[in-house]
């Protein structure tokens, strides 16, 4: 006999990690599958960073750290903030986290009480809905379409806040959808959230690195008038290519910075010592060990649109950041396959999935079932190679 909590039983399994799984186990049967639904550079973490780890190790920081993270940590981090993004953070509004999806987790259950309304623009990464169920919140879509290159209006958030309205989830750049938010645009939706009190405003800014504009990826929080309702999470994973070493984090208002440490404390206590030591190295170099990835992510980004442009009914934006393309795929809703109808971007990822052998994953759960992603963080010849499988794929709907 077994129990699973109403809470657990309410939740879904990251569409990402599904797609991913279930991609591994196909290619362990043997099949030629191509993933394109992985959210993790191709590259290696930097040897500077990798020999910080190896000098922690010998310098045995094999203790237990403080919760929000080691004291030099947390003013590297304060440091970088006001460096590139113009922040001003005291080291102890710094607080590090297994991964900035724990920073973000920590954030939303440190906020959000049971009825609470949370808006995410869609589309959105696929764990923020969740994330606010598990809180108890209510997730409000506030929809972009790639018309509006994914990006909503200040107008479209006013419309969305209610009285029960606590927080606002954002990504810039955006997973899934690579837009990046100029600082025009966030200082309008700023000014839109200073108007109501107990608004705030989290800013996932994890892919700040992987931006093509010719400016620094914008922050809310830059902005001294709503500083103070915005939390800023961002981590190692995407710009420094160091997804497994589980490093996250977030600069706050003092008094939710100690809410996080607090929660944290009772569920998986400070993150790893030797990633942390590894952290310092990376963020003190900053954007100047991003370069390289950078201008490779832009050459796919291109590579990629431009064999998309050769497929009928596709409709895409173009990404300035992160290193996903987000195709509109509604001209092939409705089509068929056997007996079998493609109704959403899910059922056209699986159908790519089965035919094609590549791996994507559906729009649904990034709030846009009229598309799906698709990740270049692979290498050019196994993106051409994916694309034309694609399109013989979506020559035999009907």
């Amino acid at each position: 006999m077994t129990h699973i909590s109403q809470r657990v039983q309410s939740l879904v399994e990251s569409a990402t990690i599904a797609m991913t799984a279930k991609s591994r186990e196909l290619k362990a049967q043997g099949l030629d599958i191509i993933s394109l639904s992985i959210g993790e550079p191709d590259f290696n973490t930097p040897d500077h960073v990798k020999n910080a780890a190896k000098k922690a190790i010998d310098d045995n920081f094999s203790k237990y750290p403080p919760v929000a993270g080691y004291p030099d940590l947390q003013q590297a981090i304060a440091n970088k903030f006001k460096r590139e993004n113009n922040i001003e953070y005291a080291p102890n509004q710094i607080v590090v986290s297994t991964g900035a999806k724990q920073s973000i987790a920590n954030v939303i259950l440190a906020i959000i009480d049971p009825g609470d309304e949370v808006i995410l623009p869609a589309p959105y990464w696929v764990s923020y809905a969740d994330l606010v169920k598990l809180a108890g919140g209510v997730p409000v879509e506030v929809k972009a379409g790639v018309e509006n290159d994914f990006k909503i209006t200040a107008k479209q958030l006013a419309d969305a806040i209610t009285k029960k309205t606590r927080l606002i989830v954002y990504s810039s750049p955006c997973n899934p959808s690579g837009s990046v938010y100029s600082a025009a645009e966030l200082e309008g939706l700023a000014k839109e959230v200073i108007k109501h009190e107990e608004l705030y405003v989290l800013a996932d800014e994890i892919y700040e690195y992987i931006n093509f504009t010719s400016e620094r990826t914008a922050s809310m929080a830059s902005f001294d008038f709503v500083k103070d309702r915005v939390i800023t999470v961002n981590g190692v994973a995407k710009g420094f290519a160091m997804t497994g070493w589980r490093i996250g984090y977030m600069g706050a208002p003092l008094w939710l910075a100690k809410a996080c440490d607090k929660l944290q404390g009772q569920i998986t206590s400070g993150a790893n010592t030797i990633a942390q030591k590894a952290t310092v190295a990376a963020v003190n170099e900053g954007i100047n060990l991003t370069h390289e990835m950078k201008a490779a992510f832009l050459r796919r980004r291109d590579l990629v649109l431009g064999k998309l442009k050769e497929i009928p009914g596709l409709k895409t934006n173009v990404p300035q950041g992160a290193f996903y393309i987000f195709p509109d795929v509604s001209y092939y809703l409705g089509k068929k396959f056997k007996d079998k109808v493609i109704k959403t971007g899910d059922d056209l990822a699986m159908f790519l999935l089965d035919e094609a052998l590549v791996a994507c994953v559906g729009g649904d759960s990034f709030g846009s079932p009229e598309c799906i992603r698709i990740s270049y963080a692979t290498s050019d010849d196994v993106l051409v190679e994916a694309i034309s499988r694609i399109k013989k794929a979506l020559e035999k709907l009907a």
